[in-house]
């Protein structure tokens, strides 16, 4: 139970498509910058600093999952479309009427068909929810901004009229907010077409749930960058959400990638590259032992050569479902399953997901690689060198990009307000005082 559990947060701290990695970074940042503001700040910018960032975080994480449950609870359950039927299934033909056939349920094949007989709208509907939700979520960063540029305003009246009894806090914001839709996301938003094809970057971006918050974090950087009050706050603006972009969404593969090449150029080569709920299973150890793994494998080659299509790949993985590369495929939830089963491994395949047949040869390609590379002696030794390895190489990926948001970019904003000339003052505050001279005058 407990080796499951730290094989699942492995998996997810090492998964450049979860959301657990995106917001233990998103933490350090906001928690690293709130307490700079504080210094350089005090109150009332550490406090507009916590409302922005972590007020953010919330809407940045919470936001696109909550509005698209909504849309499936709402929307969906009213034109009685099943939620789970991945539009991408739409691609292939062949693989759609396969899915019908080969679906574990009866309900689930209706399911399909229905889908399938409402192609059309089905595609509308999956286009609908990622907009709703996207654009939904921006709605509400810029609801946030403008209440946070009010409430800091005021808060900056209230502290100088305390200092000088005389002022008269005036709590009336000058600032006017634009409420339009993001330029990030306007290409997006306005995007027309009889027929949707869900393939290349929009895909990523629908289906990727790392890359759909990568959309709503350039909506967030521009809104950011265009409704700047001061050259104080773009200064600070640019130098946070370069360091996000950075190390929130780029430097944490090109780690990842240097620290596989690195475990394979050792005098014993260990690939790491495999999934944390892969190598840390008591079922690889098995399949090693028993020979299965290599069964498998051959059995892949033979059943599926480099000239098989992806039709007859997705035929294998439904009818060789005892195949070990099949089995991990569930085990890493590259293959999707119907609850049903204790051990997902022997759990049915539910044909409403999409079946990634590229990622599945990668898969067959890794476990490939783990078996040539390992010793004909203390096989126990190598797996756990791997599985170390592969610990230590997720840390330090995280680690890195942890500490580079939660402390090198604050020390960064920090050092840039006594560089800078004219700019140590936080300079909300210089906007009271002003605003409060002309109140009192």
């Amino acid at each position: 139970m407990i080796s499951g559990i730290t094989s699942y947060i492995y998996s997810e701290l090492g998964s450049s498509s979860s959301l657990l990695p995106l917001a233990i970074k998103d933490v350090a940042n906001s928690t690293g910058l709130t307490a700079g503001s504080y210094i350089t700040g005090k109150n009332v910018e550490s406090q507009d600093r916590f409302i922005d960032e972590f007020g953010t975080e919330a809407i940045w994480i919470g936001g696109i999952p909550f509005l698209k449950g909504l849309t499936n609870f709402t929307l969906y359950k009213a034109l009685g479309i099943d939620p789970k039927f991945d539009v991408r299934n739409f691609k292939n033909k062949e693989i759609l009427a396969l899915a019908i056939e080969k679906a574990p349920t009866k309900e689930i094949a209706e399911s399909i068909k229905k889908a399938a007989a409402k192609e059309k709208l089905v595609k509308n509907l999956a286009m609908g929810k990622f907009v709703f939700a996207t654009a939904g979520a921006i709605a509400l960063y810029t609801g946030l901004t403008k209440y946070r540029q009010n409430y800091r305003l005021k808060k900056a009246k209230e502290e100088l009229a305390e200092k000088n009894k005389n002022a008269k806090p005036v709590n009336k914001a000058s600032v006017q907010m634009k409420h339009e839709v993001p330029q990030a996301f306007k290409g997006v938003a306005h995007q027309k077409g009889k027929d949707i094809t869900f393939s290349g970057g929009l895909q990523e971006f629908m289906f990727n749930p790392a890359k759909n918050m990568m959309l709503l974090d350039g909506a967030i950087t521009e809104e950011r960058l265009r409704n700047s009050q001061s050259t104080q706050e773009f200064i600070n603006y640019s130098i946070k959400e370069a360091g996000t972009w950075l190390f929130m969404y780029f430097a944490g593969d090109m780690i990842k990638n240097h620290l596989e090449k690195k475990s394979l150029a050792k005098k014993q080569p260990l690939p790491i590259s495999l999934d944390s709920r892969i190598i840390e299973c008591k079922e690889l150890r098995e399949a090693f032992r028993l020979g299965t793994i290599k069964q498998s494998l051959d059995d892949f080659a033979q059943k599926c050569p480099e000239t098989a299509s992806d039709v007859d790949i997705y035929k294998f993985i439904h009818e060789n479902q005892d195949n070990f590369i099949v089995k991990m495929g569930k085990k890493s939830k590259l293959i999707a399953t119907v609850k049903g089963s204790k051990d997902v491994t022997s759990s049915k395949i539910d044909t409403r997901a999409y079946l990634d047949i590229k990622e599945f040869k990668n898969l067959k390609d890794e476990l490939n690689l783990l078996y040539e590379k390992a010793p004909k002696e203390d096989l126990d030794g190598y797996l756990k060198k791997v599985i170390k390895a592969k610990r230590i190489s997720v840390i330090k990926n995280i680690g890195t990009c942890v500490g580079a948001l939660g402390v090198a970019v604050p020390l960064l904003m920090i050092a840039m307000r006594y560089i800078l000339p004219n700019n140590k003052e936080y300079k909300v505050m210089e906007q009271a005082r002003k605003e409060n001279t002309i109140a009192t005058a």
